[in-house]
């Protein structure tokens, strides 16, 4: 779909007189368009890869989304038709995009830690299915979607790793973001943070958000971890065998994406 597609959309859906800002060209099929419209501002409107990607973004827009306020986007319009969105734009750019000093830095982490807490929050808790099975069952999605690119020792450590998971069984399930990585974290000039994008959206472990900022963050930033944890509180000693074992999935997922290129 091109930006003149998209603009079209934003018409037939939300505004007849909407005029194109920006066009981007998305992530990994995700085409986005930035448009001003009279009555709502600026607004991003976003054609999904997958209708499974588009259902999980609108129910979490309609649900878990409404607990974080203005520190998310609002859905103005959806269709499925194609399946696409029409979102509030927030203003600012993304974490990671930011030059910060590093006392802004840690508020920003503040407030994320506040702000993920809040959607683990938006619905309640649960224990069925079983979530370390169904993380398992993806993990042998993936260990064949990697073939030969990975060593056998290395198929049988994700599979040990998979089984210690599911010892832990059974575990709470929450709403999780699933893309809780600062590209996805909006910090505006008034010193706020929101969050975007969840097309990833669903239930899952909450330790699972935390997995990329664990590995490839916090690491390095101490500072940052320690200002997140503050906001979102203390992992427990589960939490953090969630995260070594997921580590492992989500290692092995970016290395069949990096192959797909």
């Amino acid at each position: 779909m091109s930006s003149n597609d998209l603009l079209h959309l934003c018409r037939r859906l939300l505004d007849t007189d909407a005029v194109p800002v920006a066009w981007h060209p998305g992530h990994a099929g995700t085409q986005v368009l930035r448009s001003s419209t009279a009555e709502h501002g600026e607004v991003i409107v976003k054609q999904h890869r997958s209708q499974e990607r588009h259902t999980q973004e609108v129910h979490a827009y309609r649900t878990w989304v409404l607990a974080l306020g203005d520190r998310a986007p609002r859905l103005l319009a959806a269709t499925d038709d194609p399946p696409s969105i029409v979102v509030t734009a927030v203003p600012g750019f993304p974490l990671d995009q930011r030059k910060l000093a590093p006392e802004a830095e840690q508020d920003a982490y503040r407030q994320a830690g506040r702000l993920l807490k809040a959607l683990h929050a938006a619905g309640p808790p649960r224990l069925e299915p079983d979530w370390t099975a169904w993380l398992a069952e993806r993990a042998e999605y993936w260990i064949h979607q990697a073939a030969d690119h990975i060593t056998p020792n290395y198929r049988a450590e994700v599979r040990a790793q998979m089984q210690a998971l599911q010892d832990l069984a059974p575990l709470p399930a929450v709403p999780c973001h699933l893309d809780f990585m600062p590209r996805n974290m909006i910090h505006g000039d008034d010193g706020l943070l929101r969050l975007i994008d969840f097309e990833h959206s669903r239930y899952d472990l909450p330790a699972r958000d935390l997995v990329r900022l664990a590995t490839r963050i916090w690491p390095l930033r101490p500072d940052l971890r320690a200002s997140f944890l503050d906001e979102y509180g203390q992992l427990t000693a589960t939490d953090h065998k969630i995260l070594e074992h997921c580590t492992h999935l989500d290692t092995l997922t970016e290395l069949c994406a990096f192959n797909r290129k």
